[in-house]
């Protein structure tokens, strides 16, 4: 059965916070703008937006006998790798779009092309502001947008870059945050009570007990000279005079009674969780050593951002190149330079592909950004003369001793 997909499925930020669905367990209220407040977010968040903003991504065109080359010259190819608008540099709008997909769980931009039809610029929409629906008319999608002054308009499928998260219909990326608010939640609500507590230096949960009966006013004078001299981080540590017989009784649990550090730590993890980026990245070197950091960077590249990156290859072949083209070009990310090891490690890597006649030293100086040999003598590919196919073991024996003979 074909439905539209309707608003409900997917309703915007306002819409949320006005019927109160913002607010958590924990009392306070998360959002893909309030969960920015918290570092465990933002610093996941920018790790992975900046790391996909920072691959290089150029267009390839295949070779006919196998392989690839760069392919400067197709119109793609600037917008993709240099300005995707006049605006906009590649790193910002790819970083942009990351946040965008990482807060939000989508990722749309408006496809500008010229009269040609050829793409000329990418311009990112708000994805709190952009809703998918199918048309029941035409059973094709579209996306009504609303512009910054408040205007709104229809785009057509082939007219948006669309990067979806994690999602359910395999169209609409559902929000982390939202999906998670109640982890995103306690943390921010942990992180509150740390600033109440120190902004309430006298630490003053607790009561006033005077022997006798104050009236309205005694009471109000009482408290509001109780906060002058013993409330906030200034006034911590003083020494409290009580006059009347006052007696003053502490109530509630102290913080490393309820274990508060270590409540705001897992906290942290939790959201690393969610993002699956690596505790030191996070500044979280607890459990860290030399040898687990490289490993875990590794991981980092091969389970965090290659399904980000594969995402946003998918989504160029299949709305920015046309069908005749996708045969020939595609958008491929430069990650061999994060894949890269130790220089001990590199460096044995390139001697094995360099014996053994897979990588000559022209390919090894562009992996290590040095500029070709001159006069072509790095194009030269080498192999071990002690190695030859096993059918012609004997051969060579043969002729070995023939020579010796001789």
């Amino acid at each position: 059965m074909r439905s539209a997909i309707s608003a409900l499925a997917n309703p915007q930020s306002w819409l949320i916070e006005t019927l109160g669905g913002g607010q958590v367990k924990s009392g306070v209220r998360v959002n893909e703008w309030t969960a920015m407040q918290s570092t465990a977010v933002f610093a996941c968040v920018r790790i992975l937006a900046e790391s996909v903003a920072s691959l290089p991504l150029p267009v390839y065109e295949r070779l006919q006998g196998g392989g690839k080359q760069r392919a400067p010259n197709h119109p793609l190819y600037r917008v993709l790798h240099d300005m995707p608008n006049p605006e906009m540099t590649s790193f910002a709008f790819r970083e942009t779009m990351m946040a965008h997909v990482l807060l939000w769980g989508n990722a749309y931009a408006e496809i500008e092309r010229d009269g040609a039809g050829r793409i000329v610029a990418l311009w990112p929409l708000l994805p709190d502001r952009t809703q998918v629906y199918r048309n029941m008319q035409t059973l094709q999608l579209e996306y009504l947008t609303v512009l910054p002054d408040g205007r709104q308009i229809i785009l057509p499928a082939f007219q948006v870059l669309h990067i979806p998260g994690l999602g359910f219909n395999g169209i609409v990326g559902h929000s982390p945050i939202r999906m998670a608010r109640e982890a995103v939640g306690l943390a921010l609500a942990t992180e509150e009570f740390g600033a109440r507590f120190f902004g309430n230096g006298a630490q003053l949960n607790g009561v006033l007990e005077h022997p006798g009966k104050l009236g309205d006013t005694a009471h109000k004078n009482l408290r509001e000279s109780f906060d002058e001299k013993y409330s906030g981080l200034s006034q911590s540590h003083r020494v409290m005079i009580l006059e009347e017989g006052m007696k003053y009784n502490r109530i509630g649990i102290p913080p490393e009674d309820a274990q508060f550090l270590q409540t705001r730590k897992f906290q942290i993890a939790e959201i690393a969780r969610l993002y699956r980026v690596p505790l030191h990245m996070l500044q979280d070197l607890e459990r860290a050593t030399n040898n687990n950091i490289e490993h875990q960077s590794l991981e980092f590249v091969v389970h965090s951002l290659r399904p980000w990156l594969v995402r946003w290859e998918q989504a160029i072949l299949s709305k920015l190149l046309t069908p005749q083209e996708q045969d020939i070009y595609f958008a491929e990310f430069l990650v061999d330079g994060l894949l890269r090891g130790d220089i001990k490690s590199r460096y044995d890597a390139y001697a094995v592909g360099r014996q053994n006649g897979w990588l000559s030293a022209d390919d090894i100086r562009e992996m290590e950004n040095m500029n070709p040999l001159p006069d072509g003598k790095g194009k030269i590919y080498l192999v071990n003369g002690n190695m030859v196919p096993t059918d012609q073991a004997g051969q060579q024996t043969q002729t070995g001793q023939q020579t010796q003979t001789g």
